[in-house]
């Protein structure tokens, strides 16, 4: 598509971004949002077609649903896919050149659940959560159960297992990976003072709690070429708690993300409830904007783009109304954050960048809480 037929008020979110070996067509992202749709832990054809249908309708960059790496622990919800396994990665390589062959990039997100887990759930009933210390995950509000304390061993089979599942992206022909390193999941309870209550060597203040997060970007990032991007999320909110500050001034935030940063993430993917609320008292900066103006790495925005409520309105059954992004192309003028994911509005509408781009906003789909289960085809 021309550069004649973007609509002017949206320019700068159609520029090229480069990205590791690739060049994206635009800042446009697809938010990773769990779909459970994939029985026996295998992305089959709709998923193919779910990811391909939403590079046609323009998004620069795909992240993909969390997919678990090789630890018996890392899953905890049902037919969520695996990223290990000849079938499972089979399916993921179809993924791949279904969004290719469609023009679009795409990366998958590593994920691991750690204490959310519980005993019982597949696809071992058998396992336990893990987590760094044994203590309830918050959000069962004291009843869930414990998790395994994870020792030495533990968390190095983990970090193997994101390594591992680091270089099959590659070989599979993916454009980088993400790290899923943001609310309240395993990466995220190291992070945690709630759940992180080690006193030795992956416990202590916030700086020092971003010991196994270090150790795992690096082992990524030593598994993959230079030129293959590691992408971080990373979030203050927190399941159990929405409305939780890790860091509470821009130098805690600074002591927080140095080492994430030195450790080889090349880009930060800051998980926002809205993209407009201002993270620190005194400055308009979101947390992309915090996270790219600390680091100097580019940063991802993320947050109701597009729709006039968050996420916990939509999964308490309300329906969310198309908002204009008057106030999403400022920041990204001013050069607050490089991209810009989106979540529920590609779920209502897989063409919404494109109706963006060509400033057809009044033909969008407005998203009902039912896409959650059933986005559009």
């Amino acid at each position: 598509m021309s550069a004649a037929s973007i609509a002017p008020a949206v320019r700068s979110l159609f520029e090229p971004f480069s990205f590791g070996r690739v060049t994206l067509g635009n800042r446009v992202a697809m938010a990773p949002m769990t779909r459970s749709q994939s029985p026996g832990n295998i992305p089959g054809e709709n998923a193919a077609a779910y990811y391909r249908r939403r590079a046609e309708g323009g998004v620069g960059l795909i992240i993909t649903e969390g997919t678990s790496p090789g630890h018996p622990a890392s899953s905890g919800y049902p037919d969520v896919p695996a990223f290990d396994g000849e079938e499972a990665l089979a399916g993921w390589k179809r993924v791949v050149d279904e969004v290719h062959a469609a023009g679009g990039h795409i990366i998958p997100q590593l994920w691991h659940v750690g204490s959310i887990r519980q005993l019982g759930m597949g696809p071992d009933p058998s396992v336990p959560g893990f987590g760094p210390s044994p203590v309830p995950h918050p959000s069962f509000q004291g009843k869930g159960q414990p998790p395994h304390e994870m020792t030495q061993r533990d968390i190095d089979e983990t970090i193997e297992a994101f390594a591992l599942s680091a270089r099959h992206a590659e070989a599979l022909g993916f454009d980088g990976v993400e790290i899923h390193g943001a609310h309240s999941y395993l990466i995220d309870q190291f992070f945690w003072s709630e759940t992180n209550r080690r006193t030795g060597k992956y416990g202590g203040d916030l700086a020092e709690r971003t010991r196994f997060a270090v150790e795992l970007i690096q082992a990524v990032r030593a598994s993959v070429s230079r030129e293959f991007p590691v992408v971080l999320r990373f979030s203050q909110w927190k399941q159990g708690d929405y409305r939780h500050k890790m860091a509470g001034t821009p130098a805690e935030l600074e002591r927080f993300l140095a080492p994430l940063s030195d450790a080889g993430v090349d880009v930060f993917h800051a998980s926002n409830r809205r993209f407009d609320d201002p993270e620190f008292e005194g400055s308009p900066l979101n947390l992309a904007g915090w996270a790219k103006k600390l680091t100097g790495k580019p940063a991802i925005t993320v947050g109701s783009v597009g729709l006039d409520s968050d996420f916990l309105r939509s999964y308490a059954g309300q329906p969310a109304a198309i908002a204009r992004i008057d106030a999403l192309i400022e920041r990204l003028d001013r050069g607050e954050f490089d991209l810009v994911a989106v979540g529920r509005a590609l779920l209502s509408d897989p063409e919404w960048a494109n109706k963006v781009r060509e400033g057809r906003e009044d033909a969008i789909i407005p998203f009902e809480p039912g896409h959650l289960k059933a986005p559009q085809a």
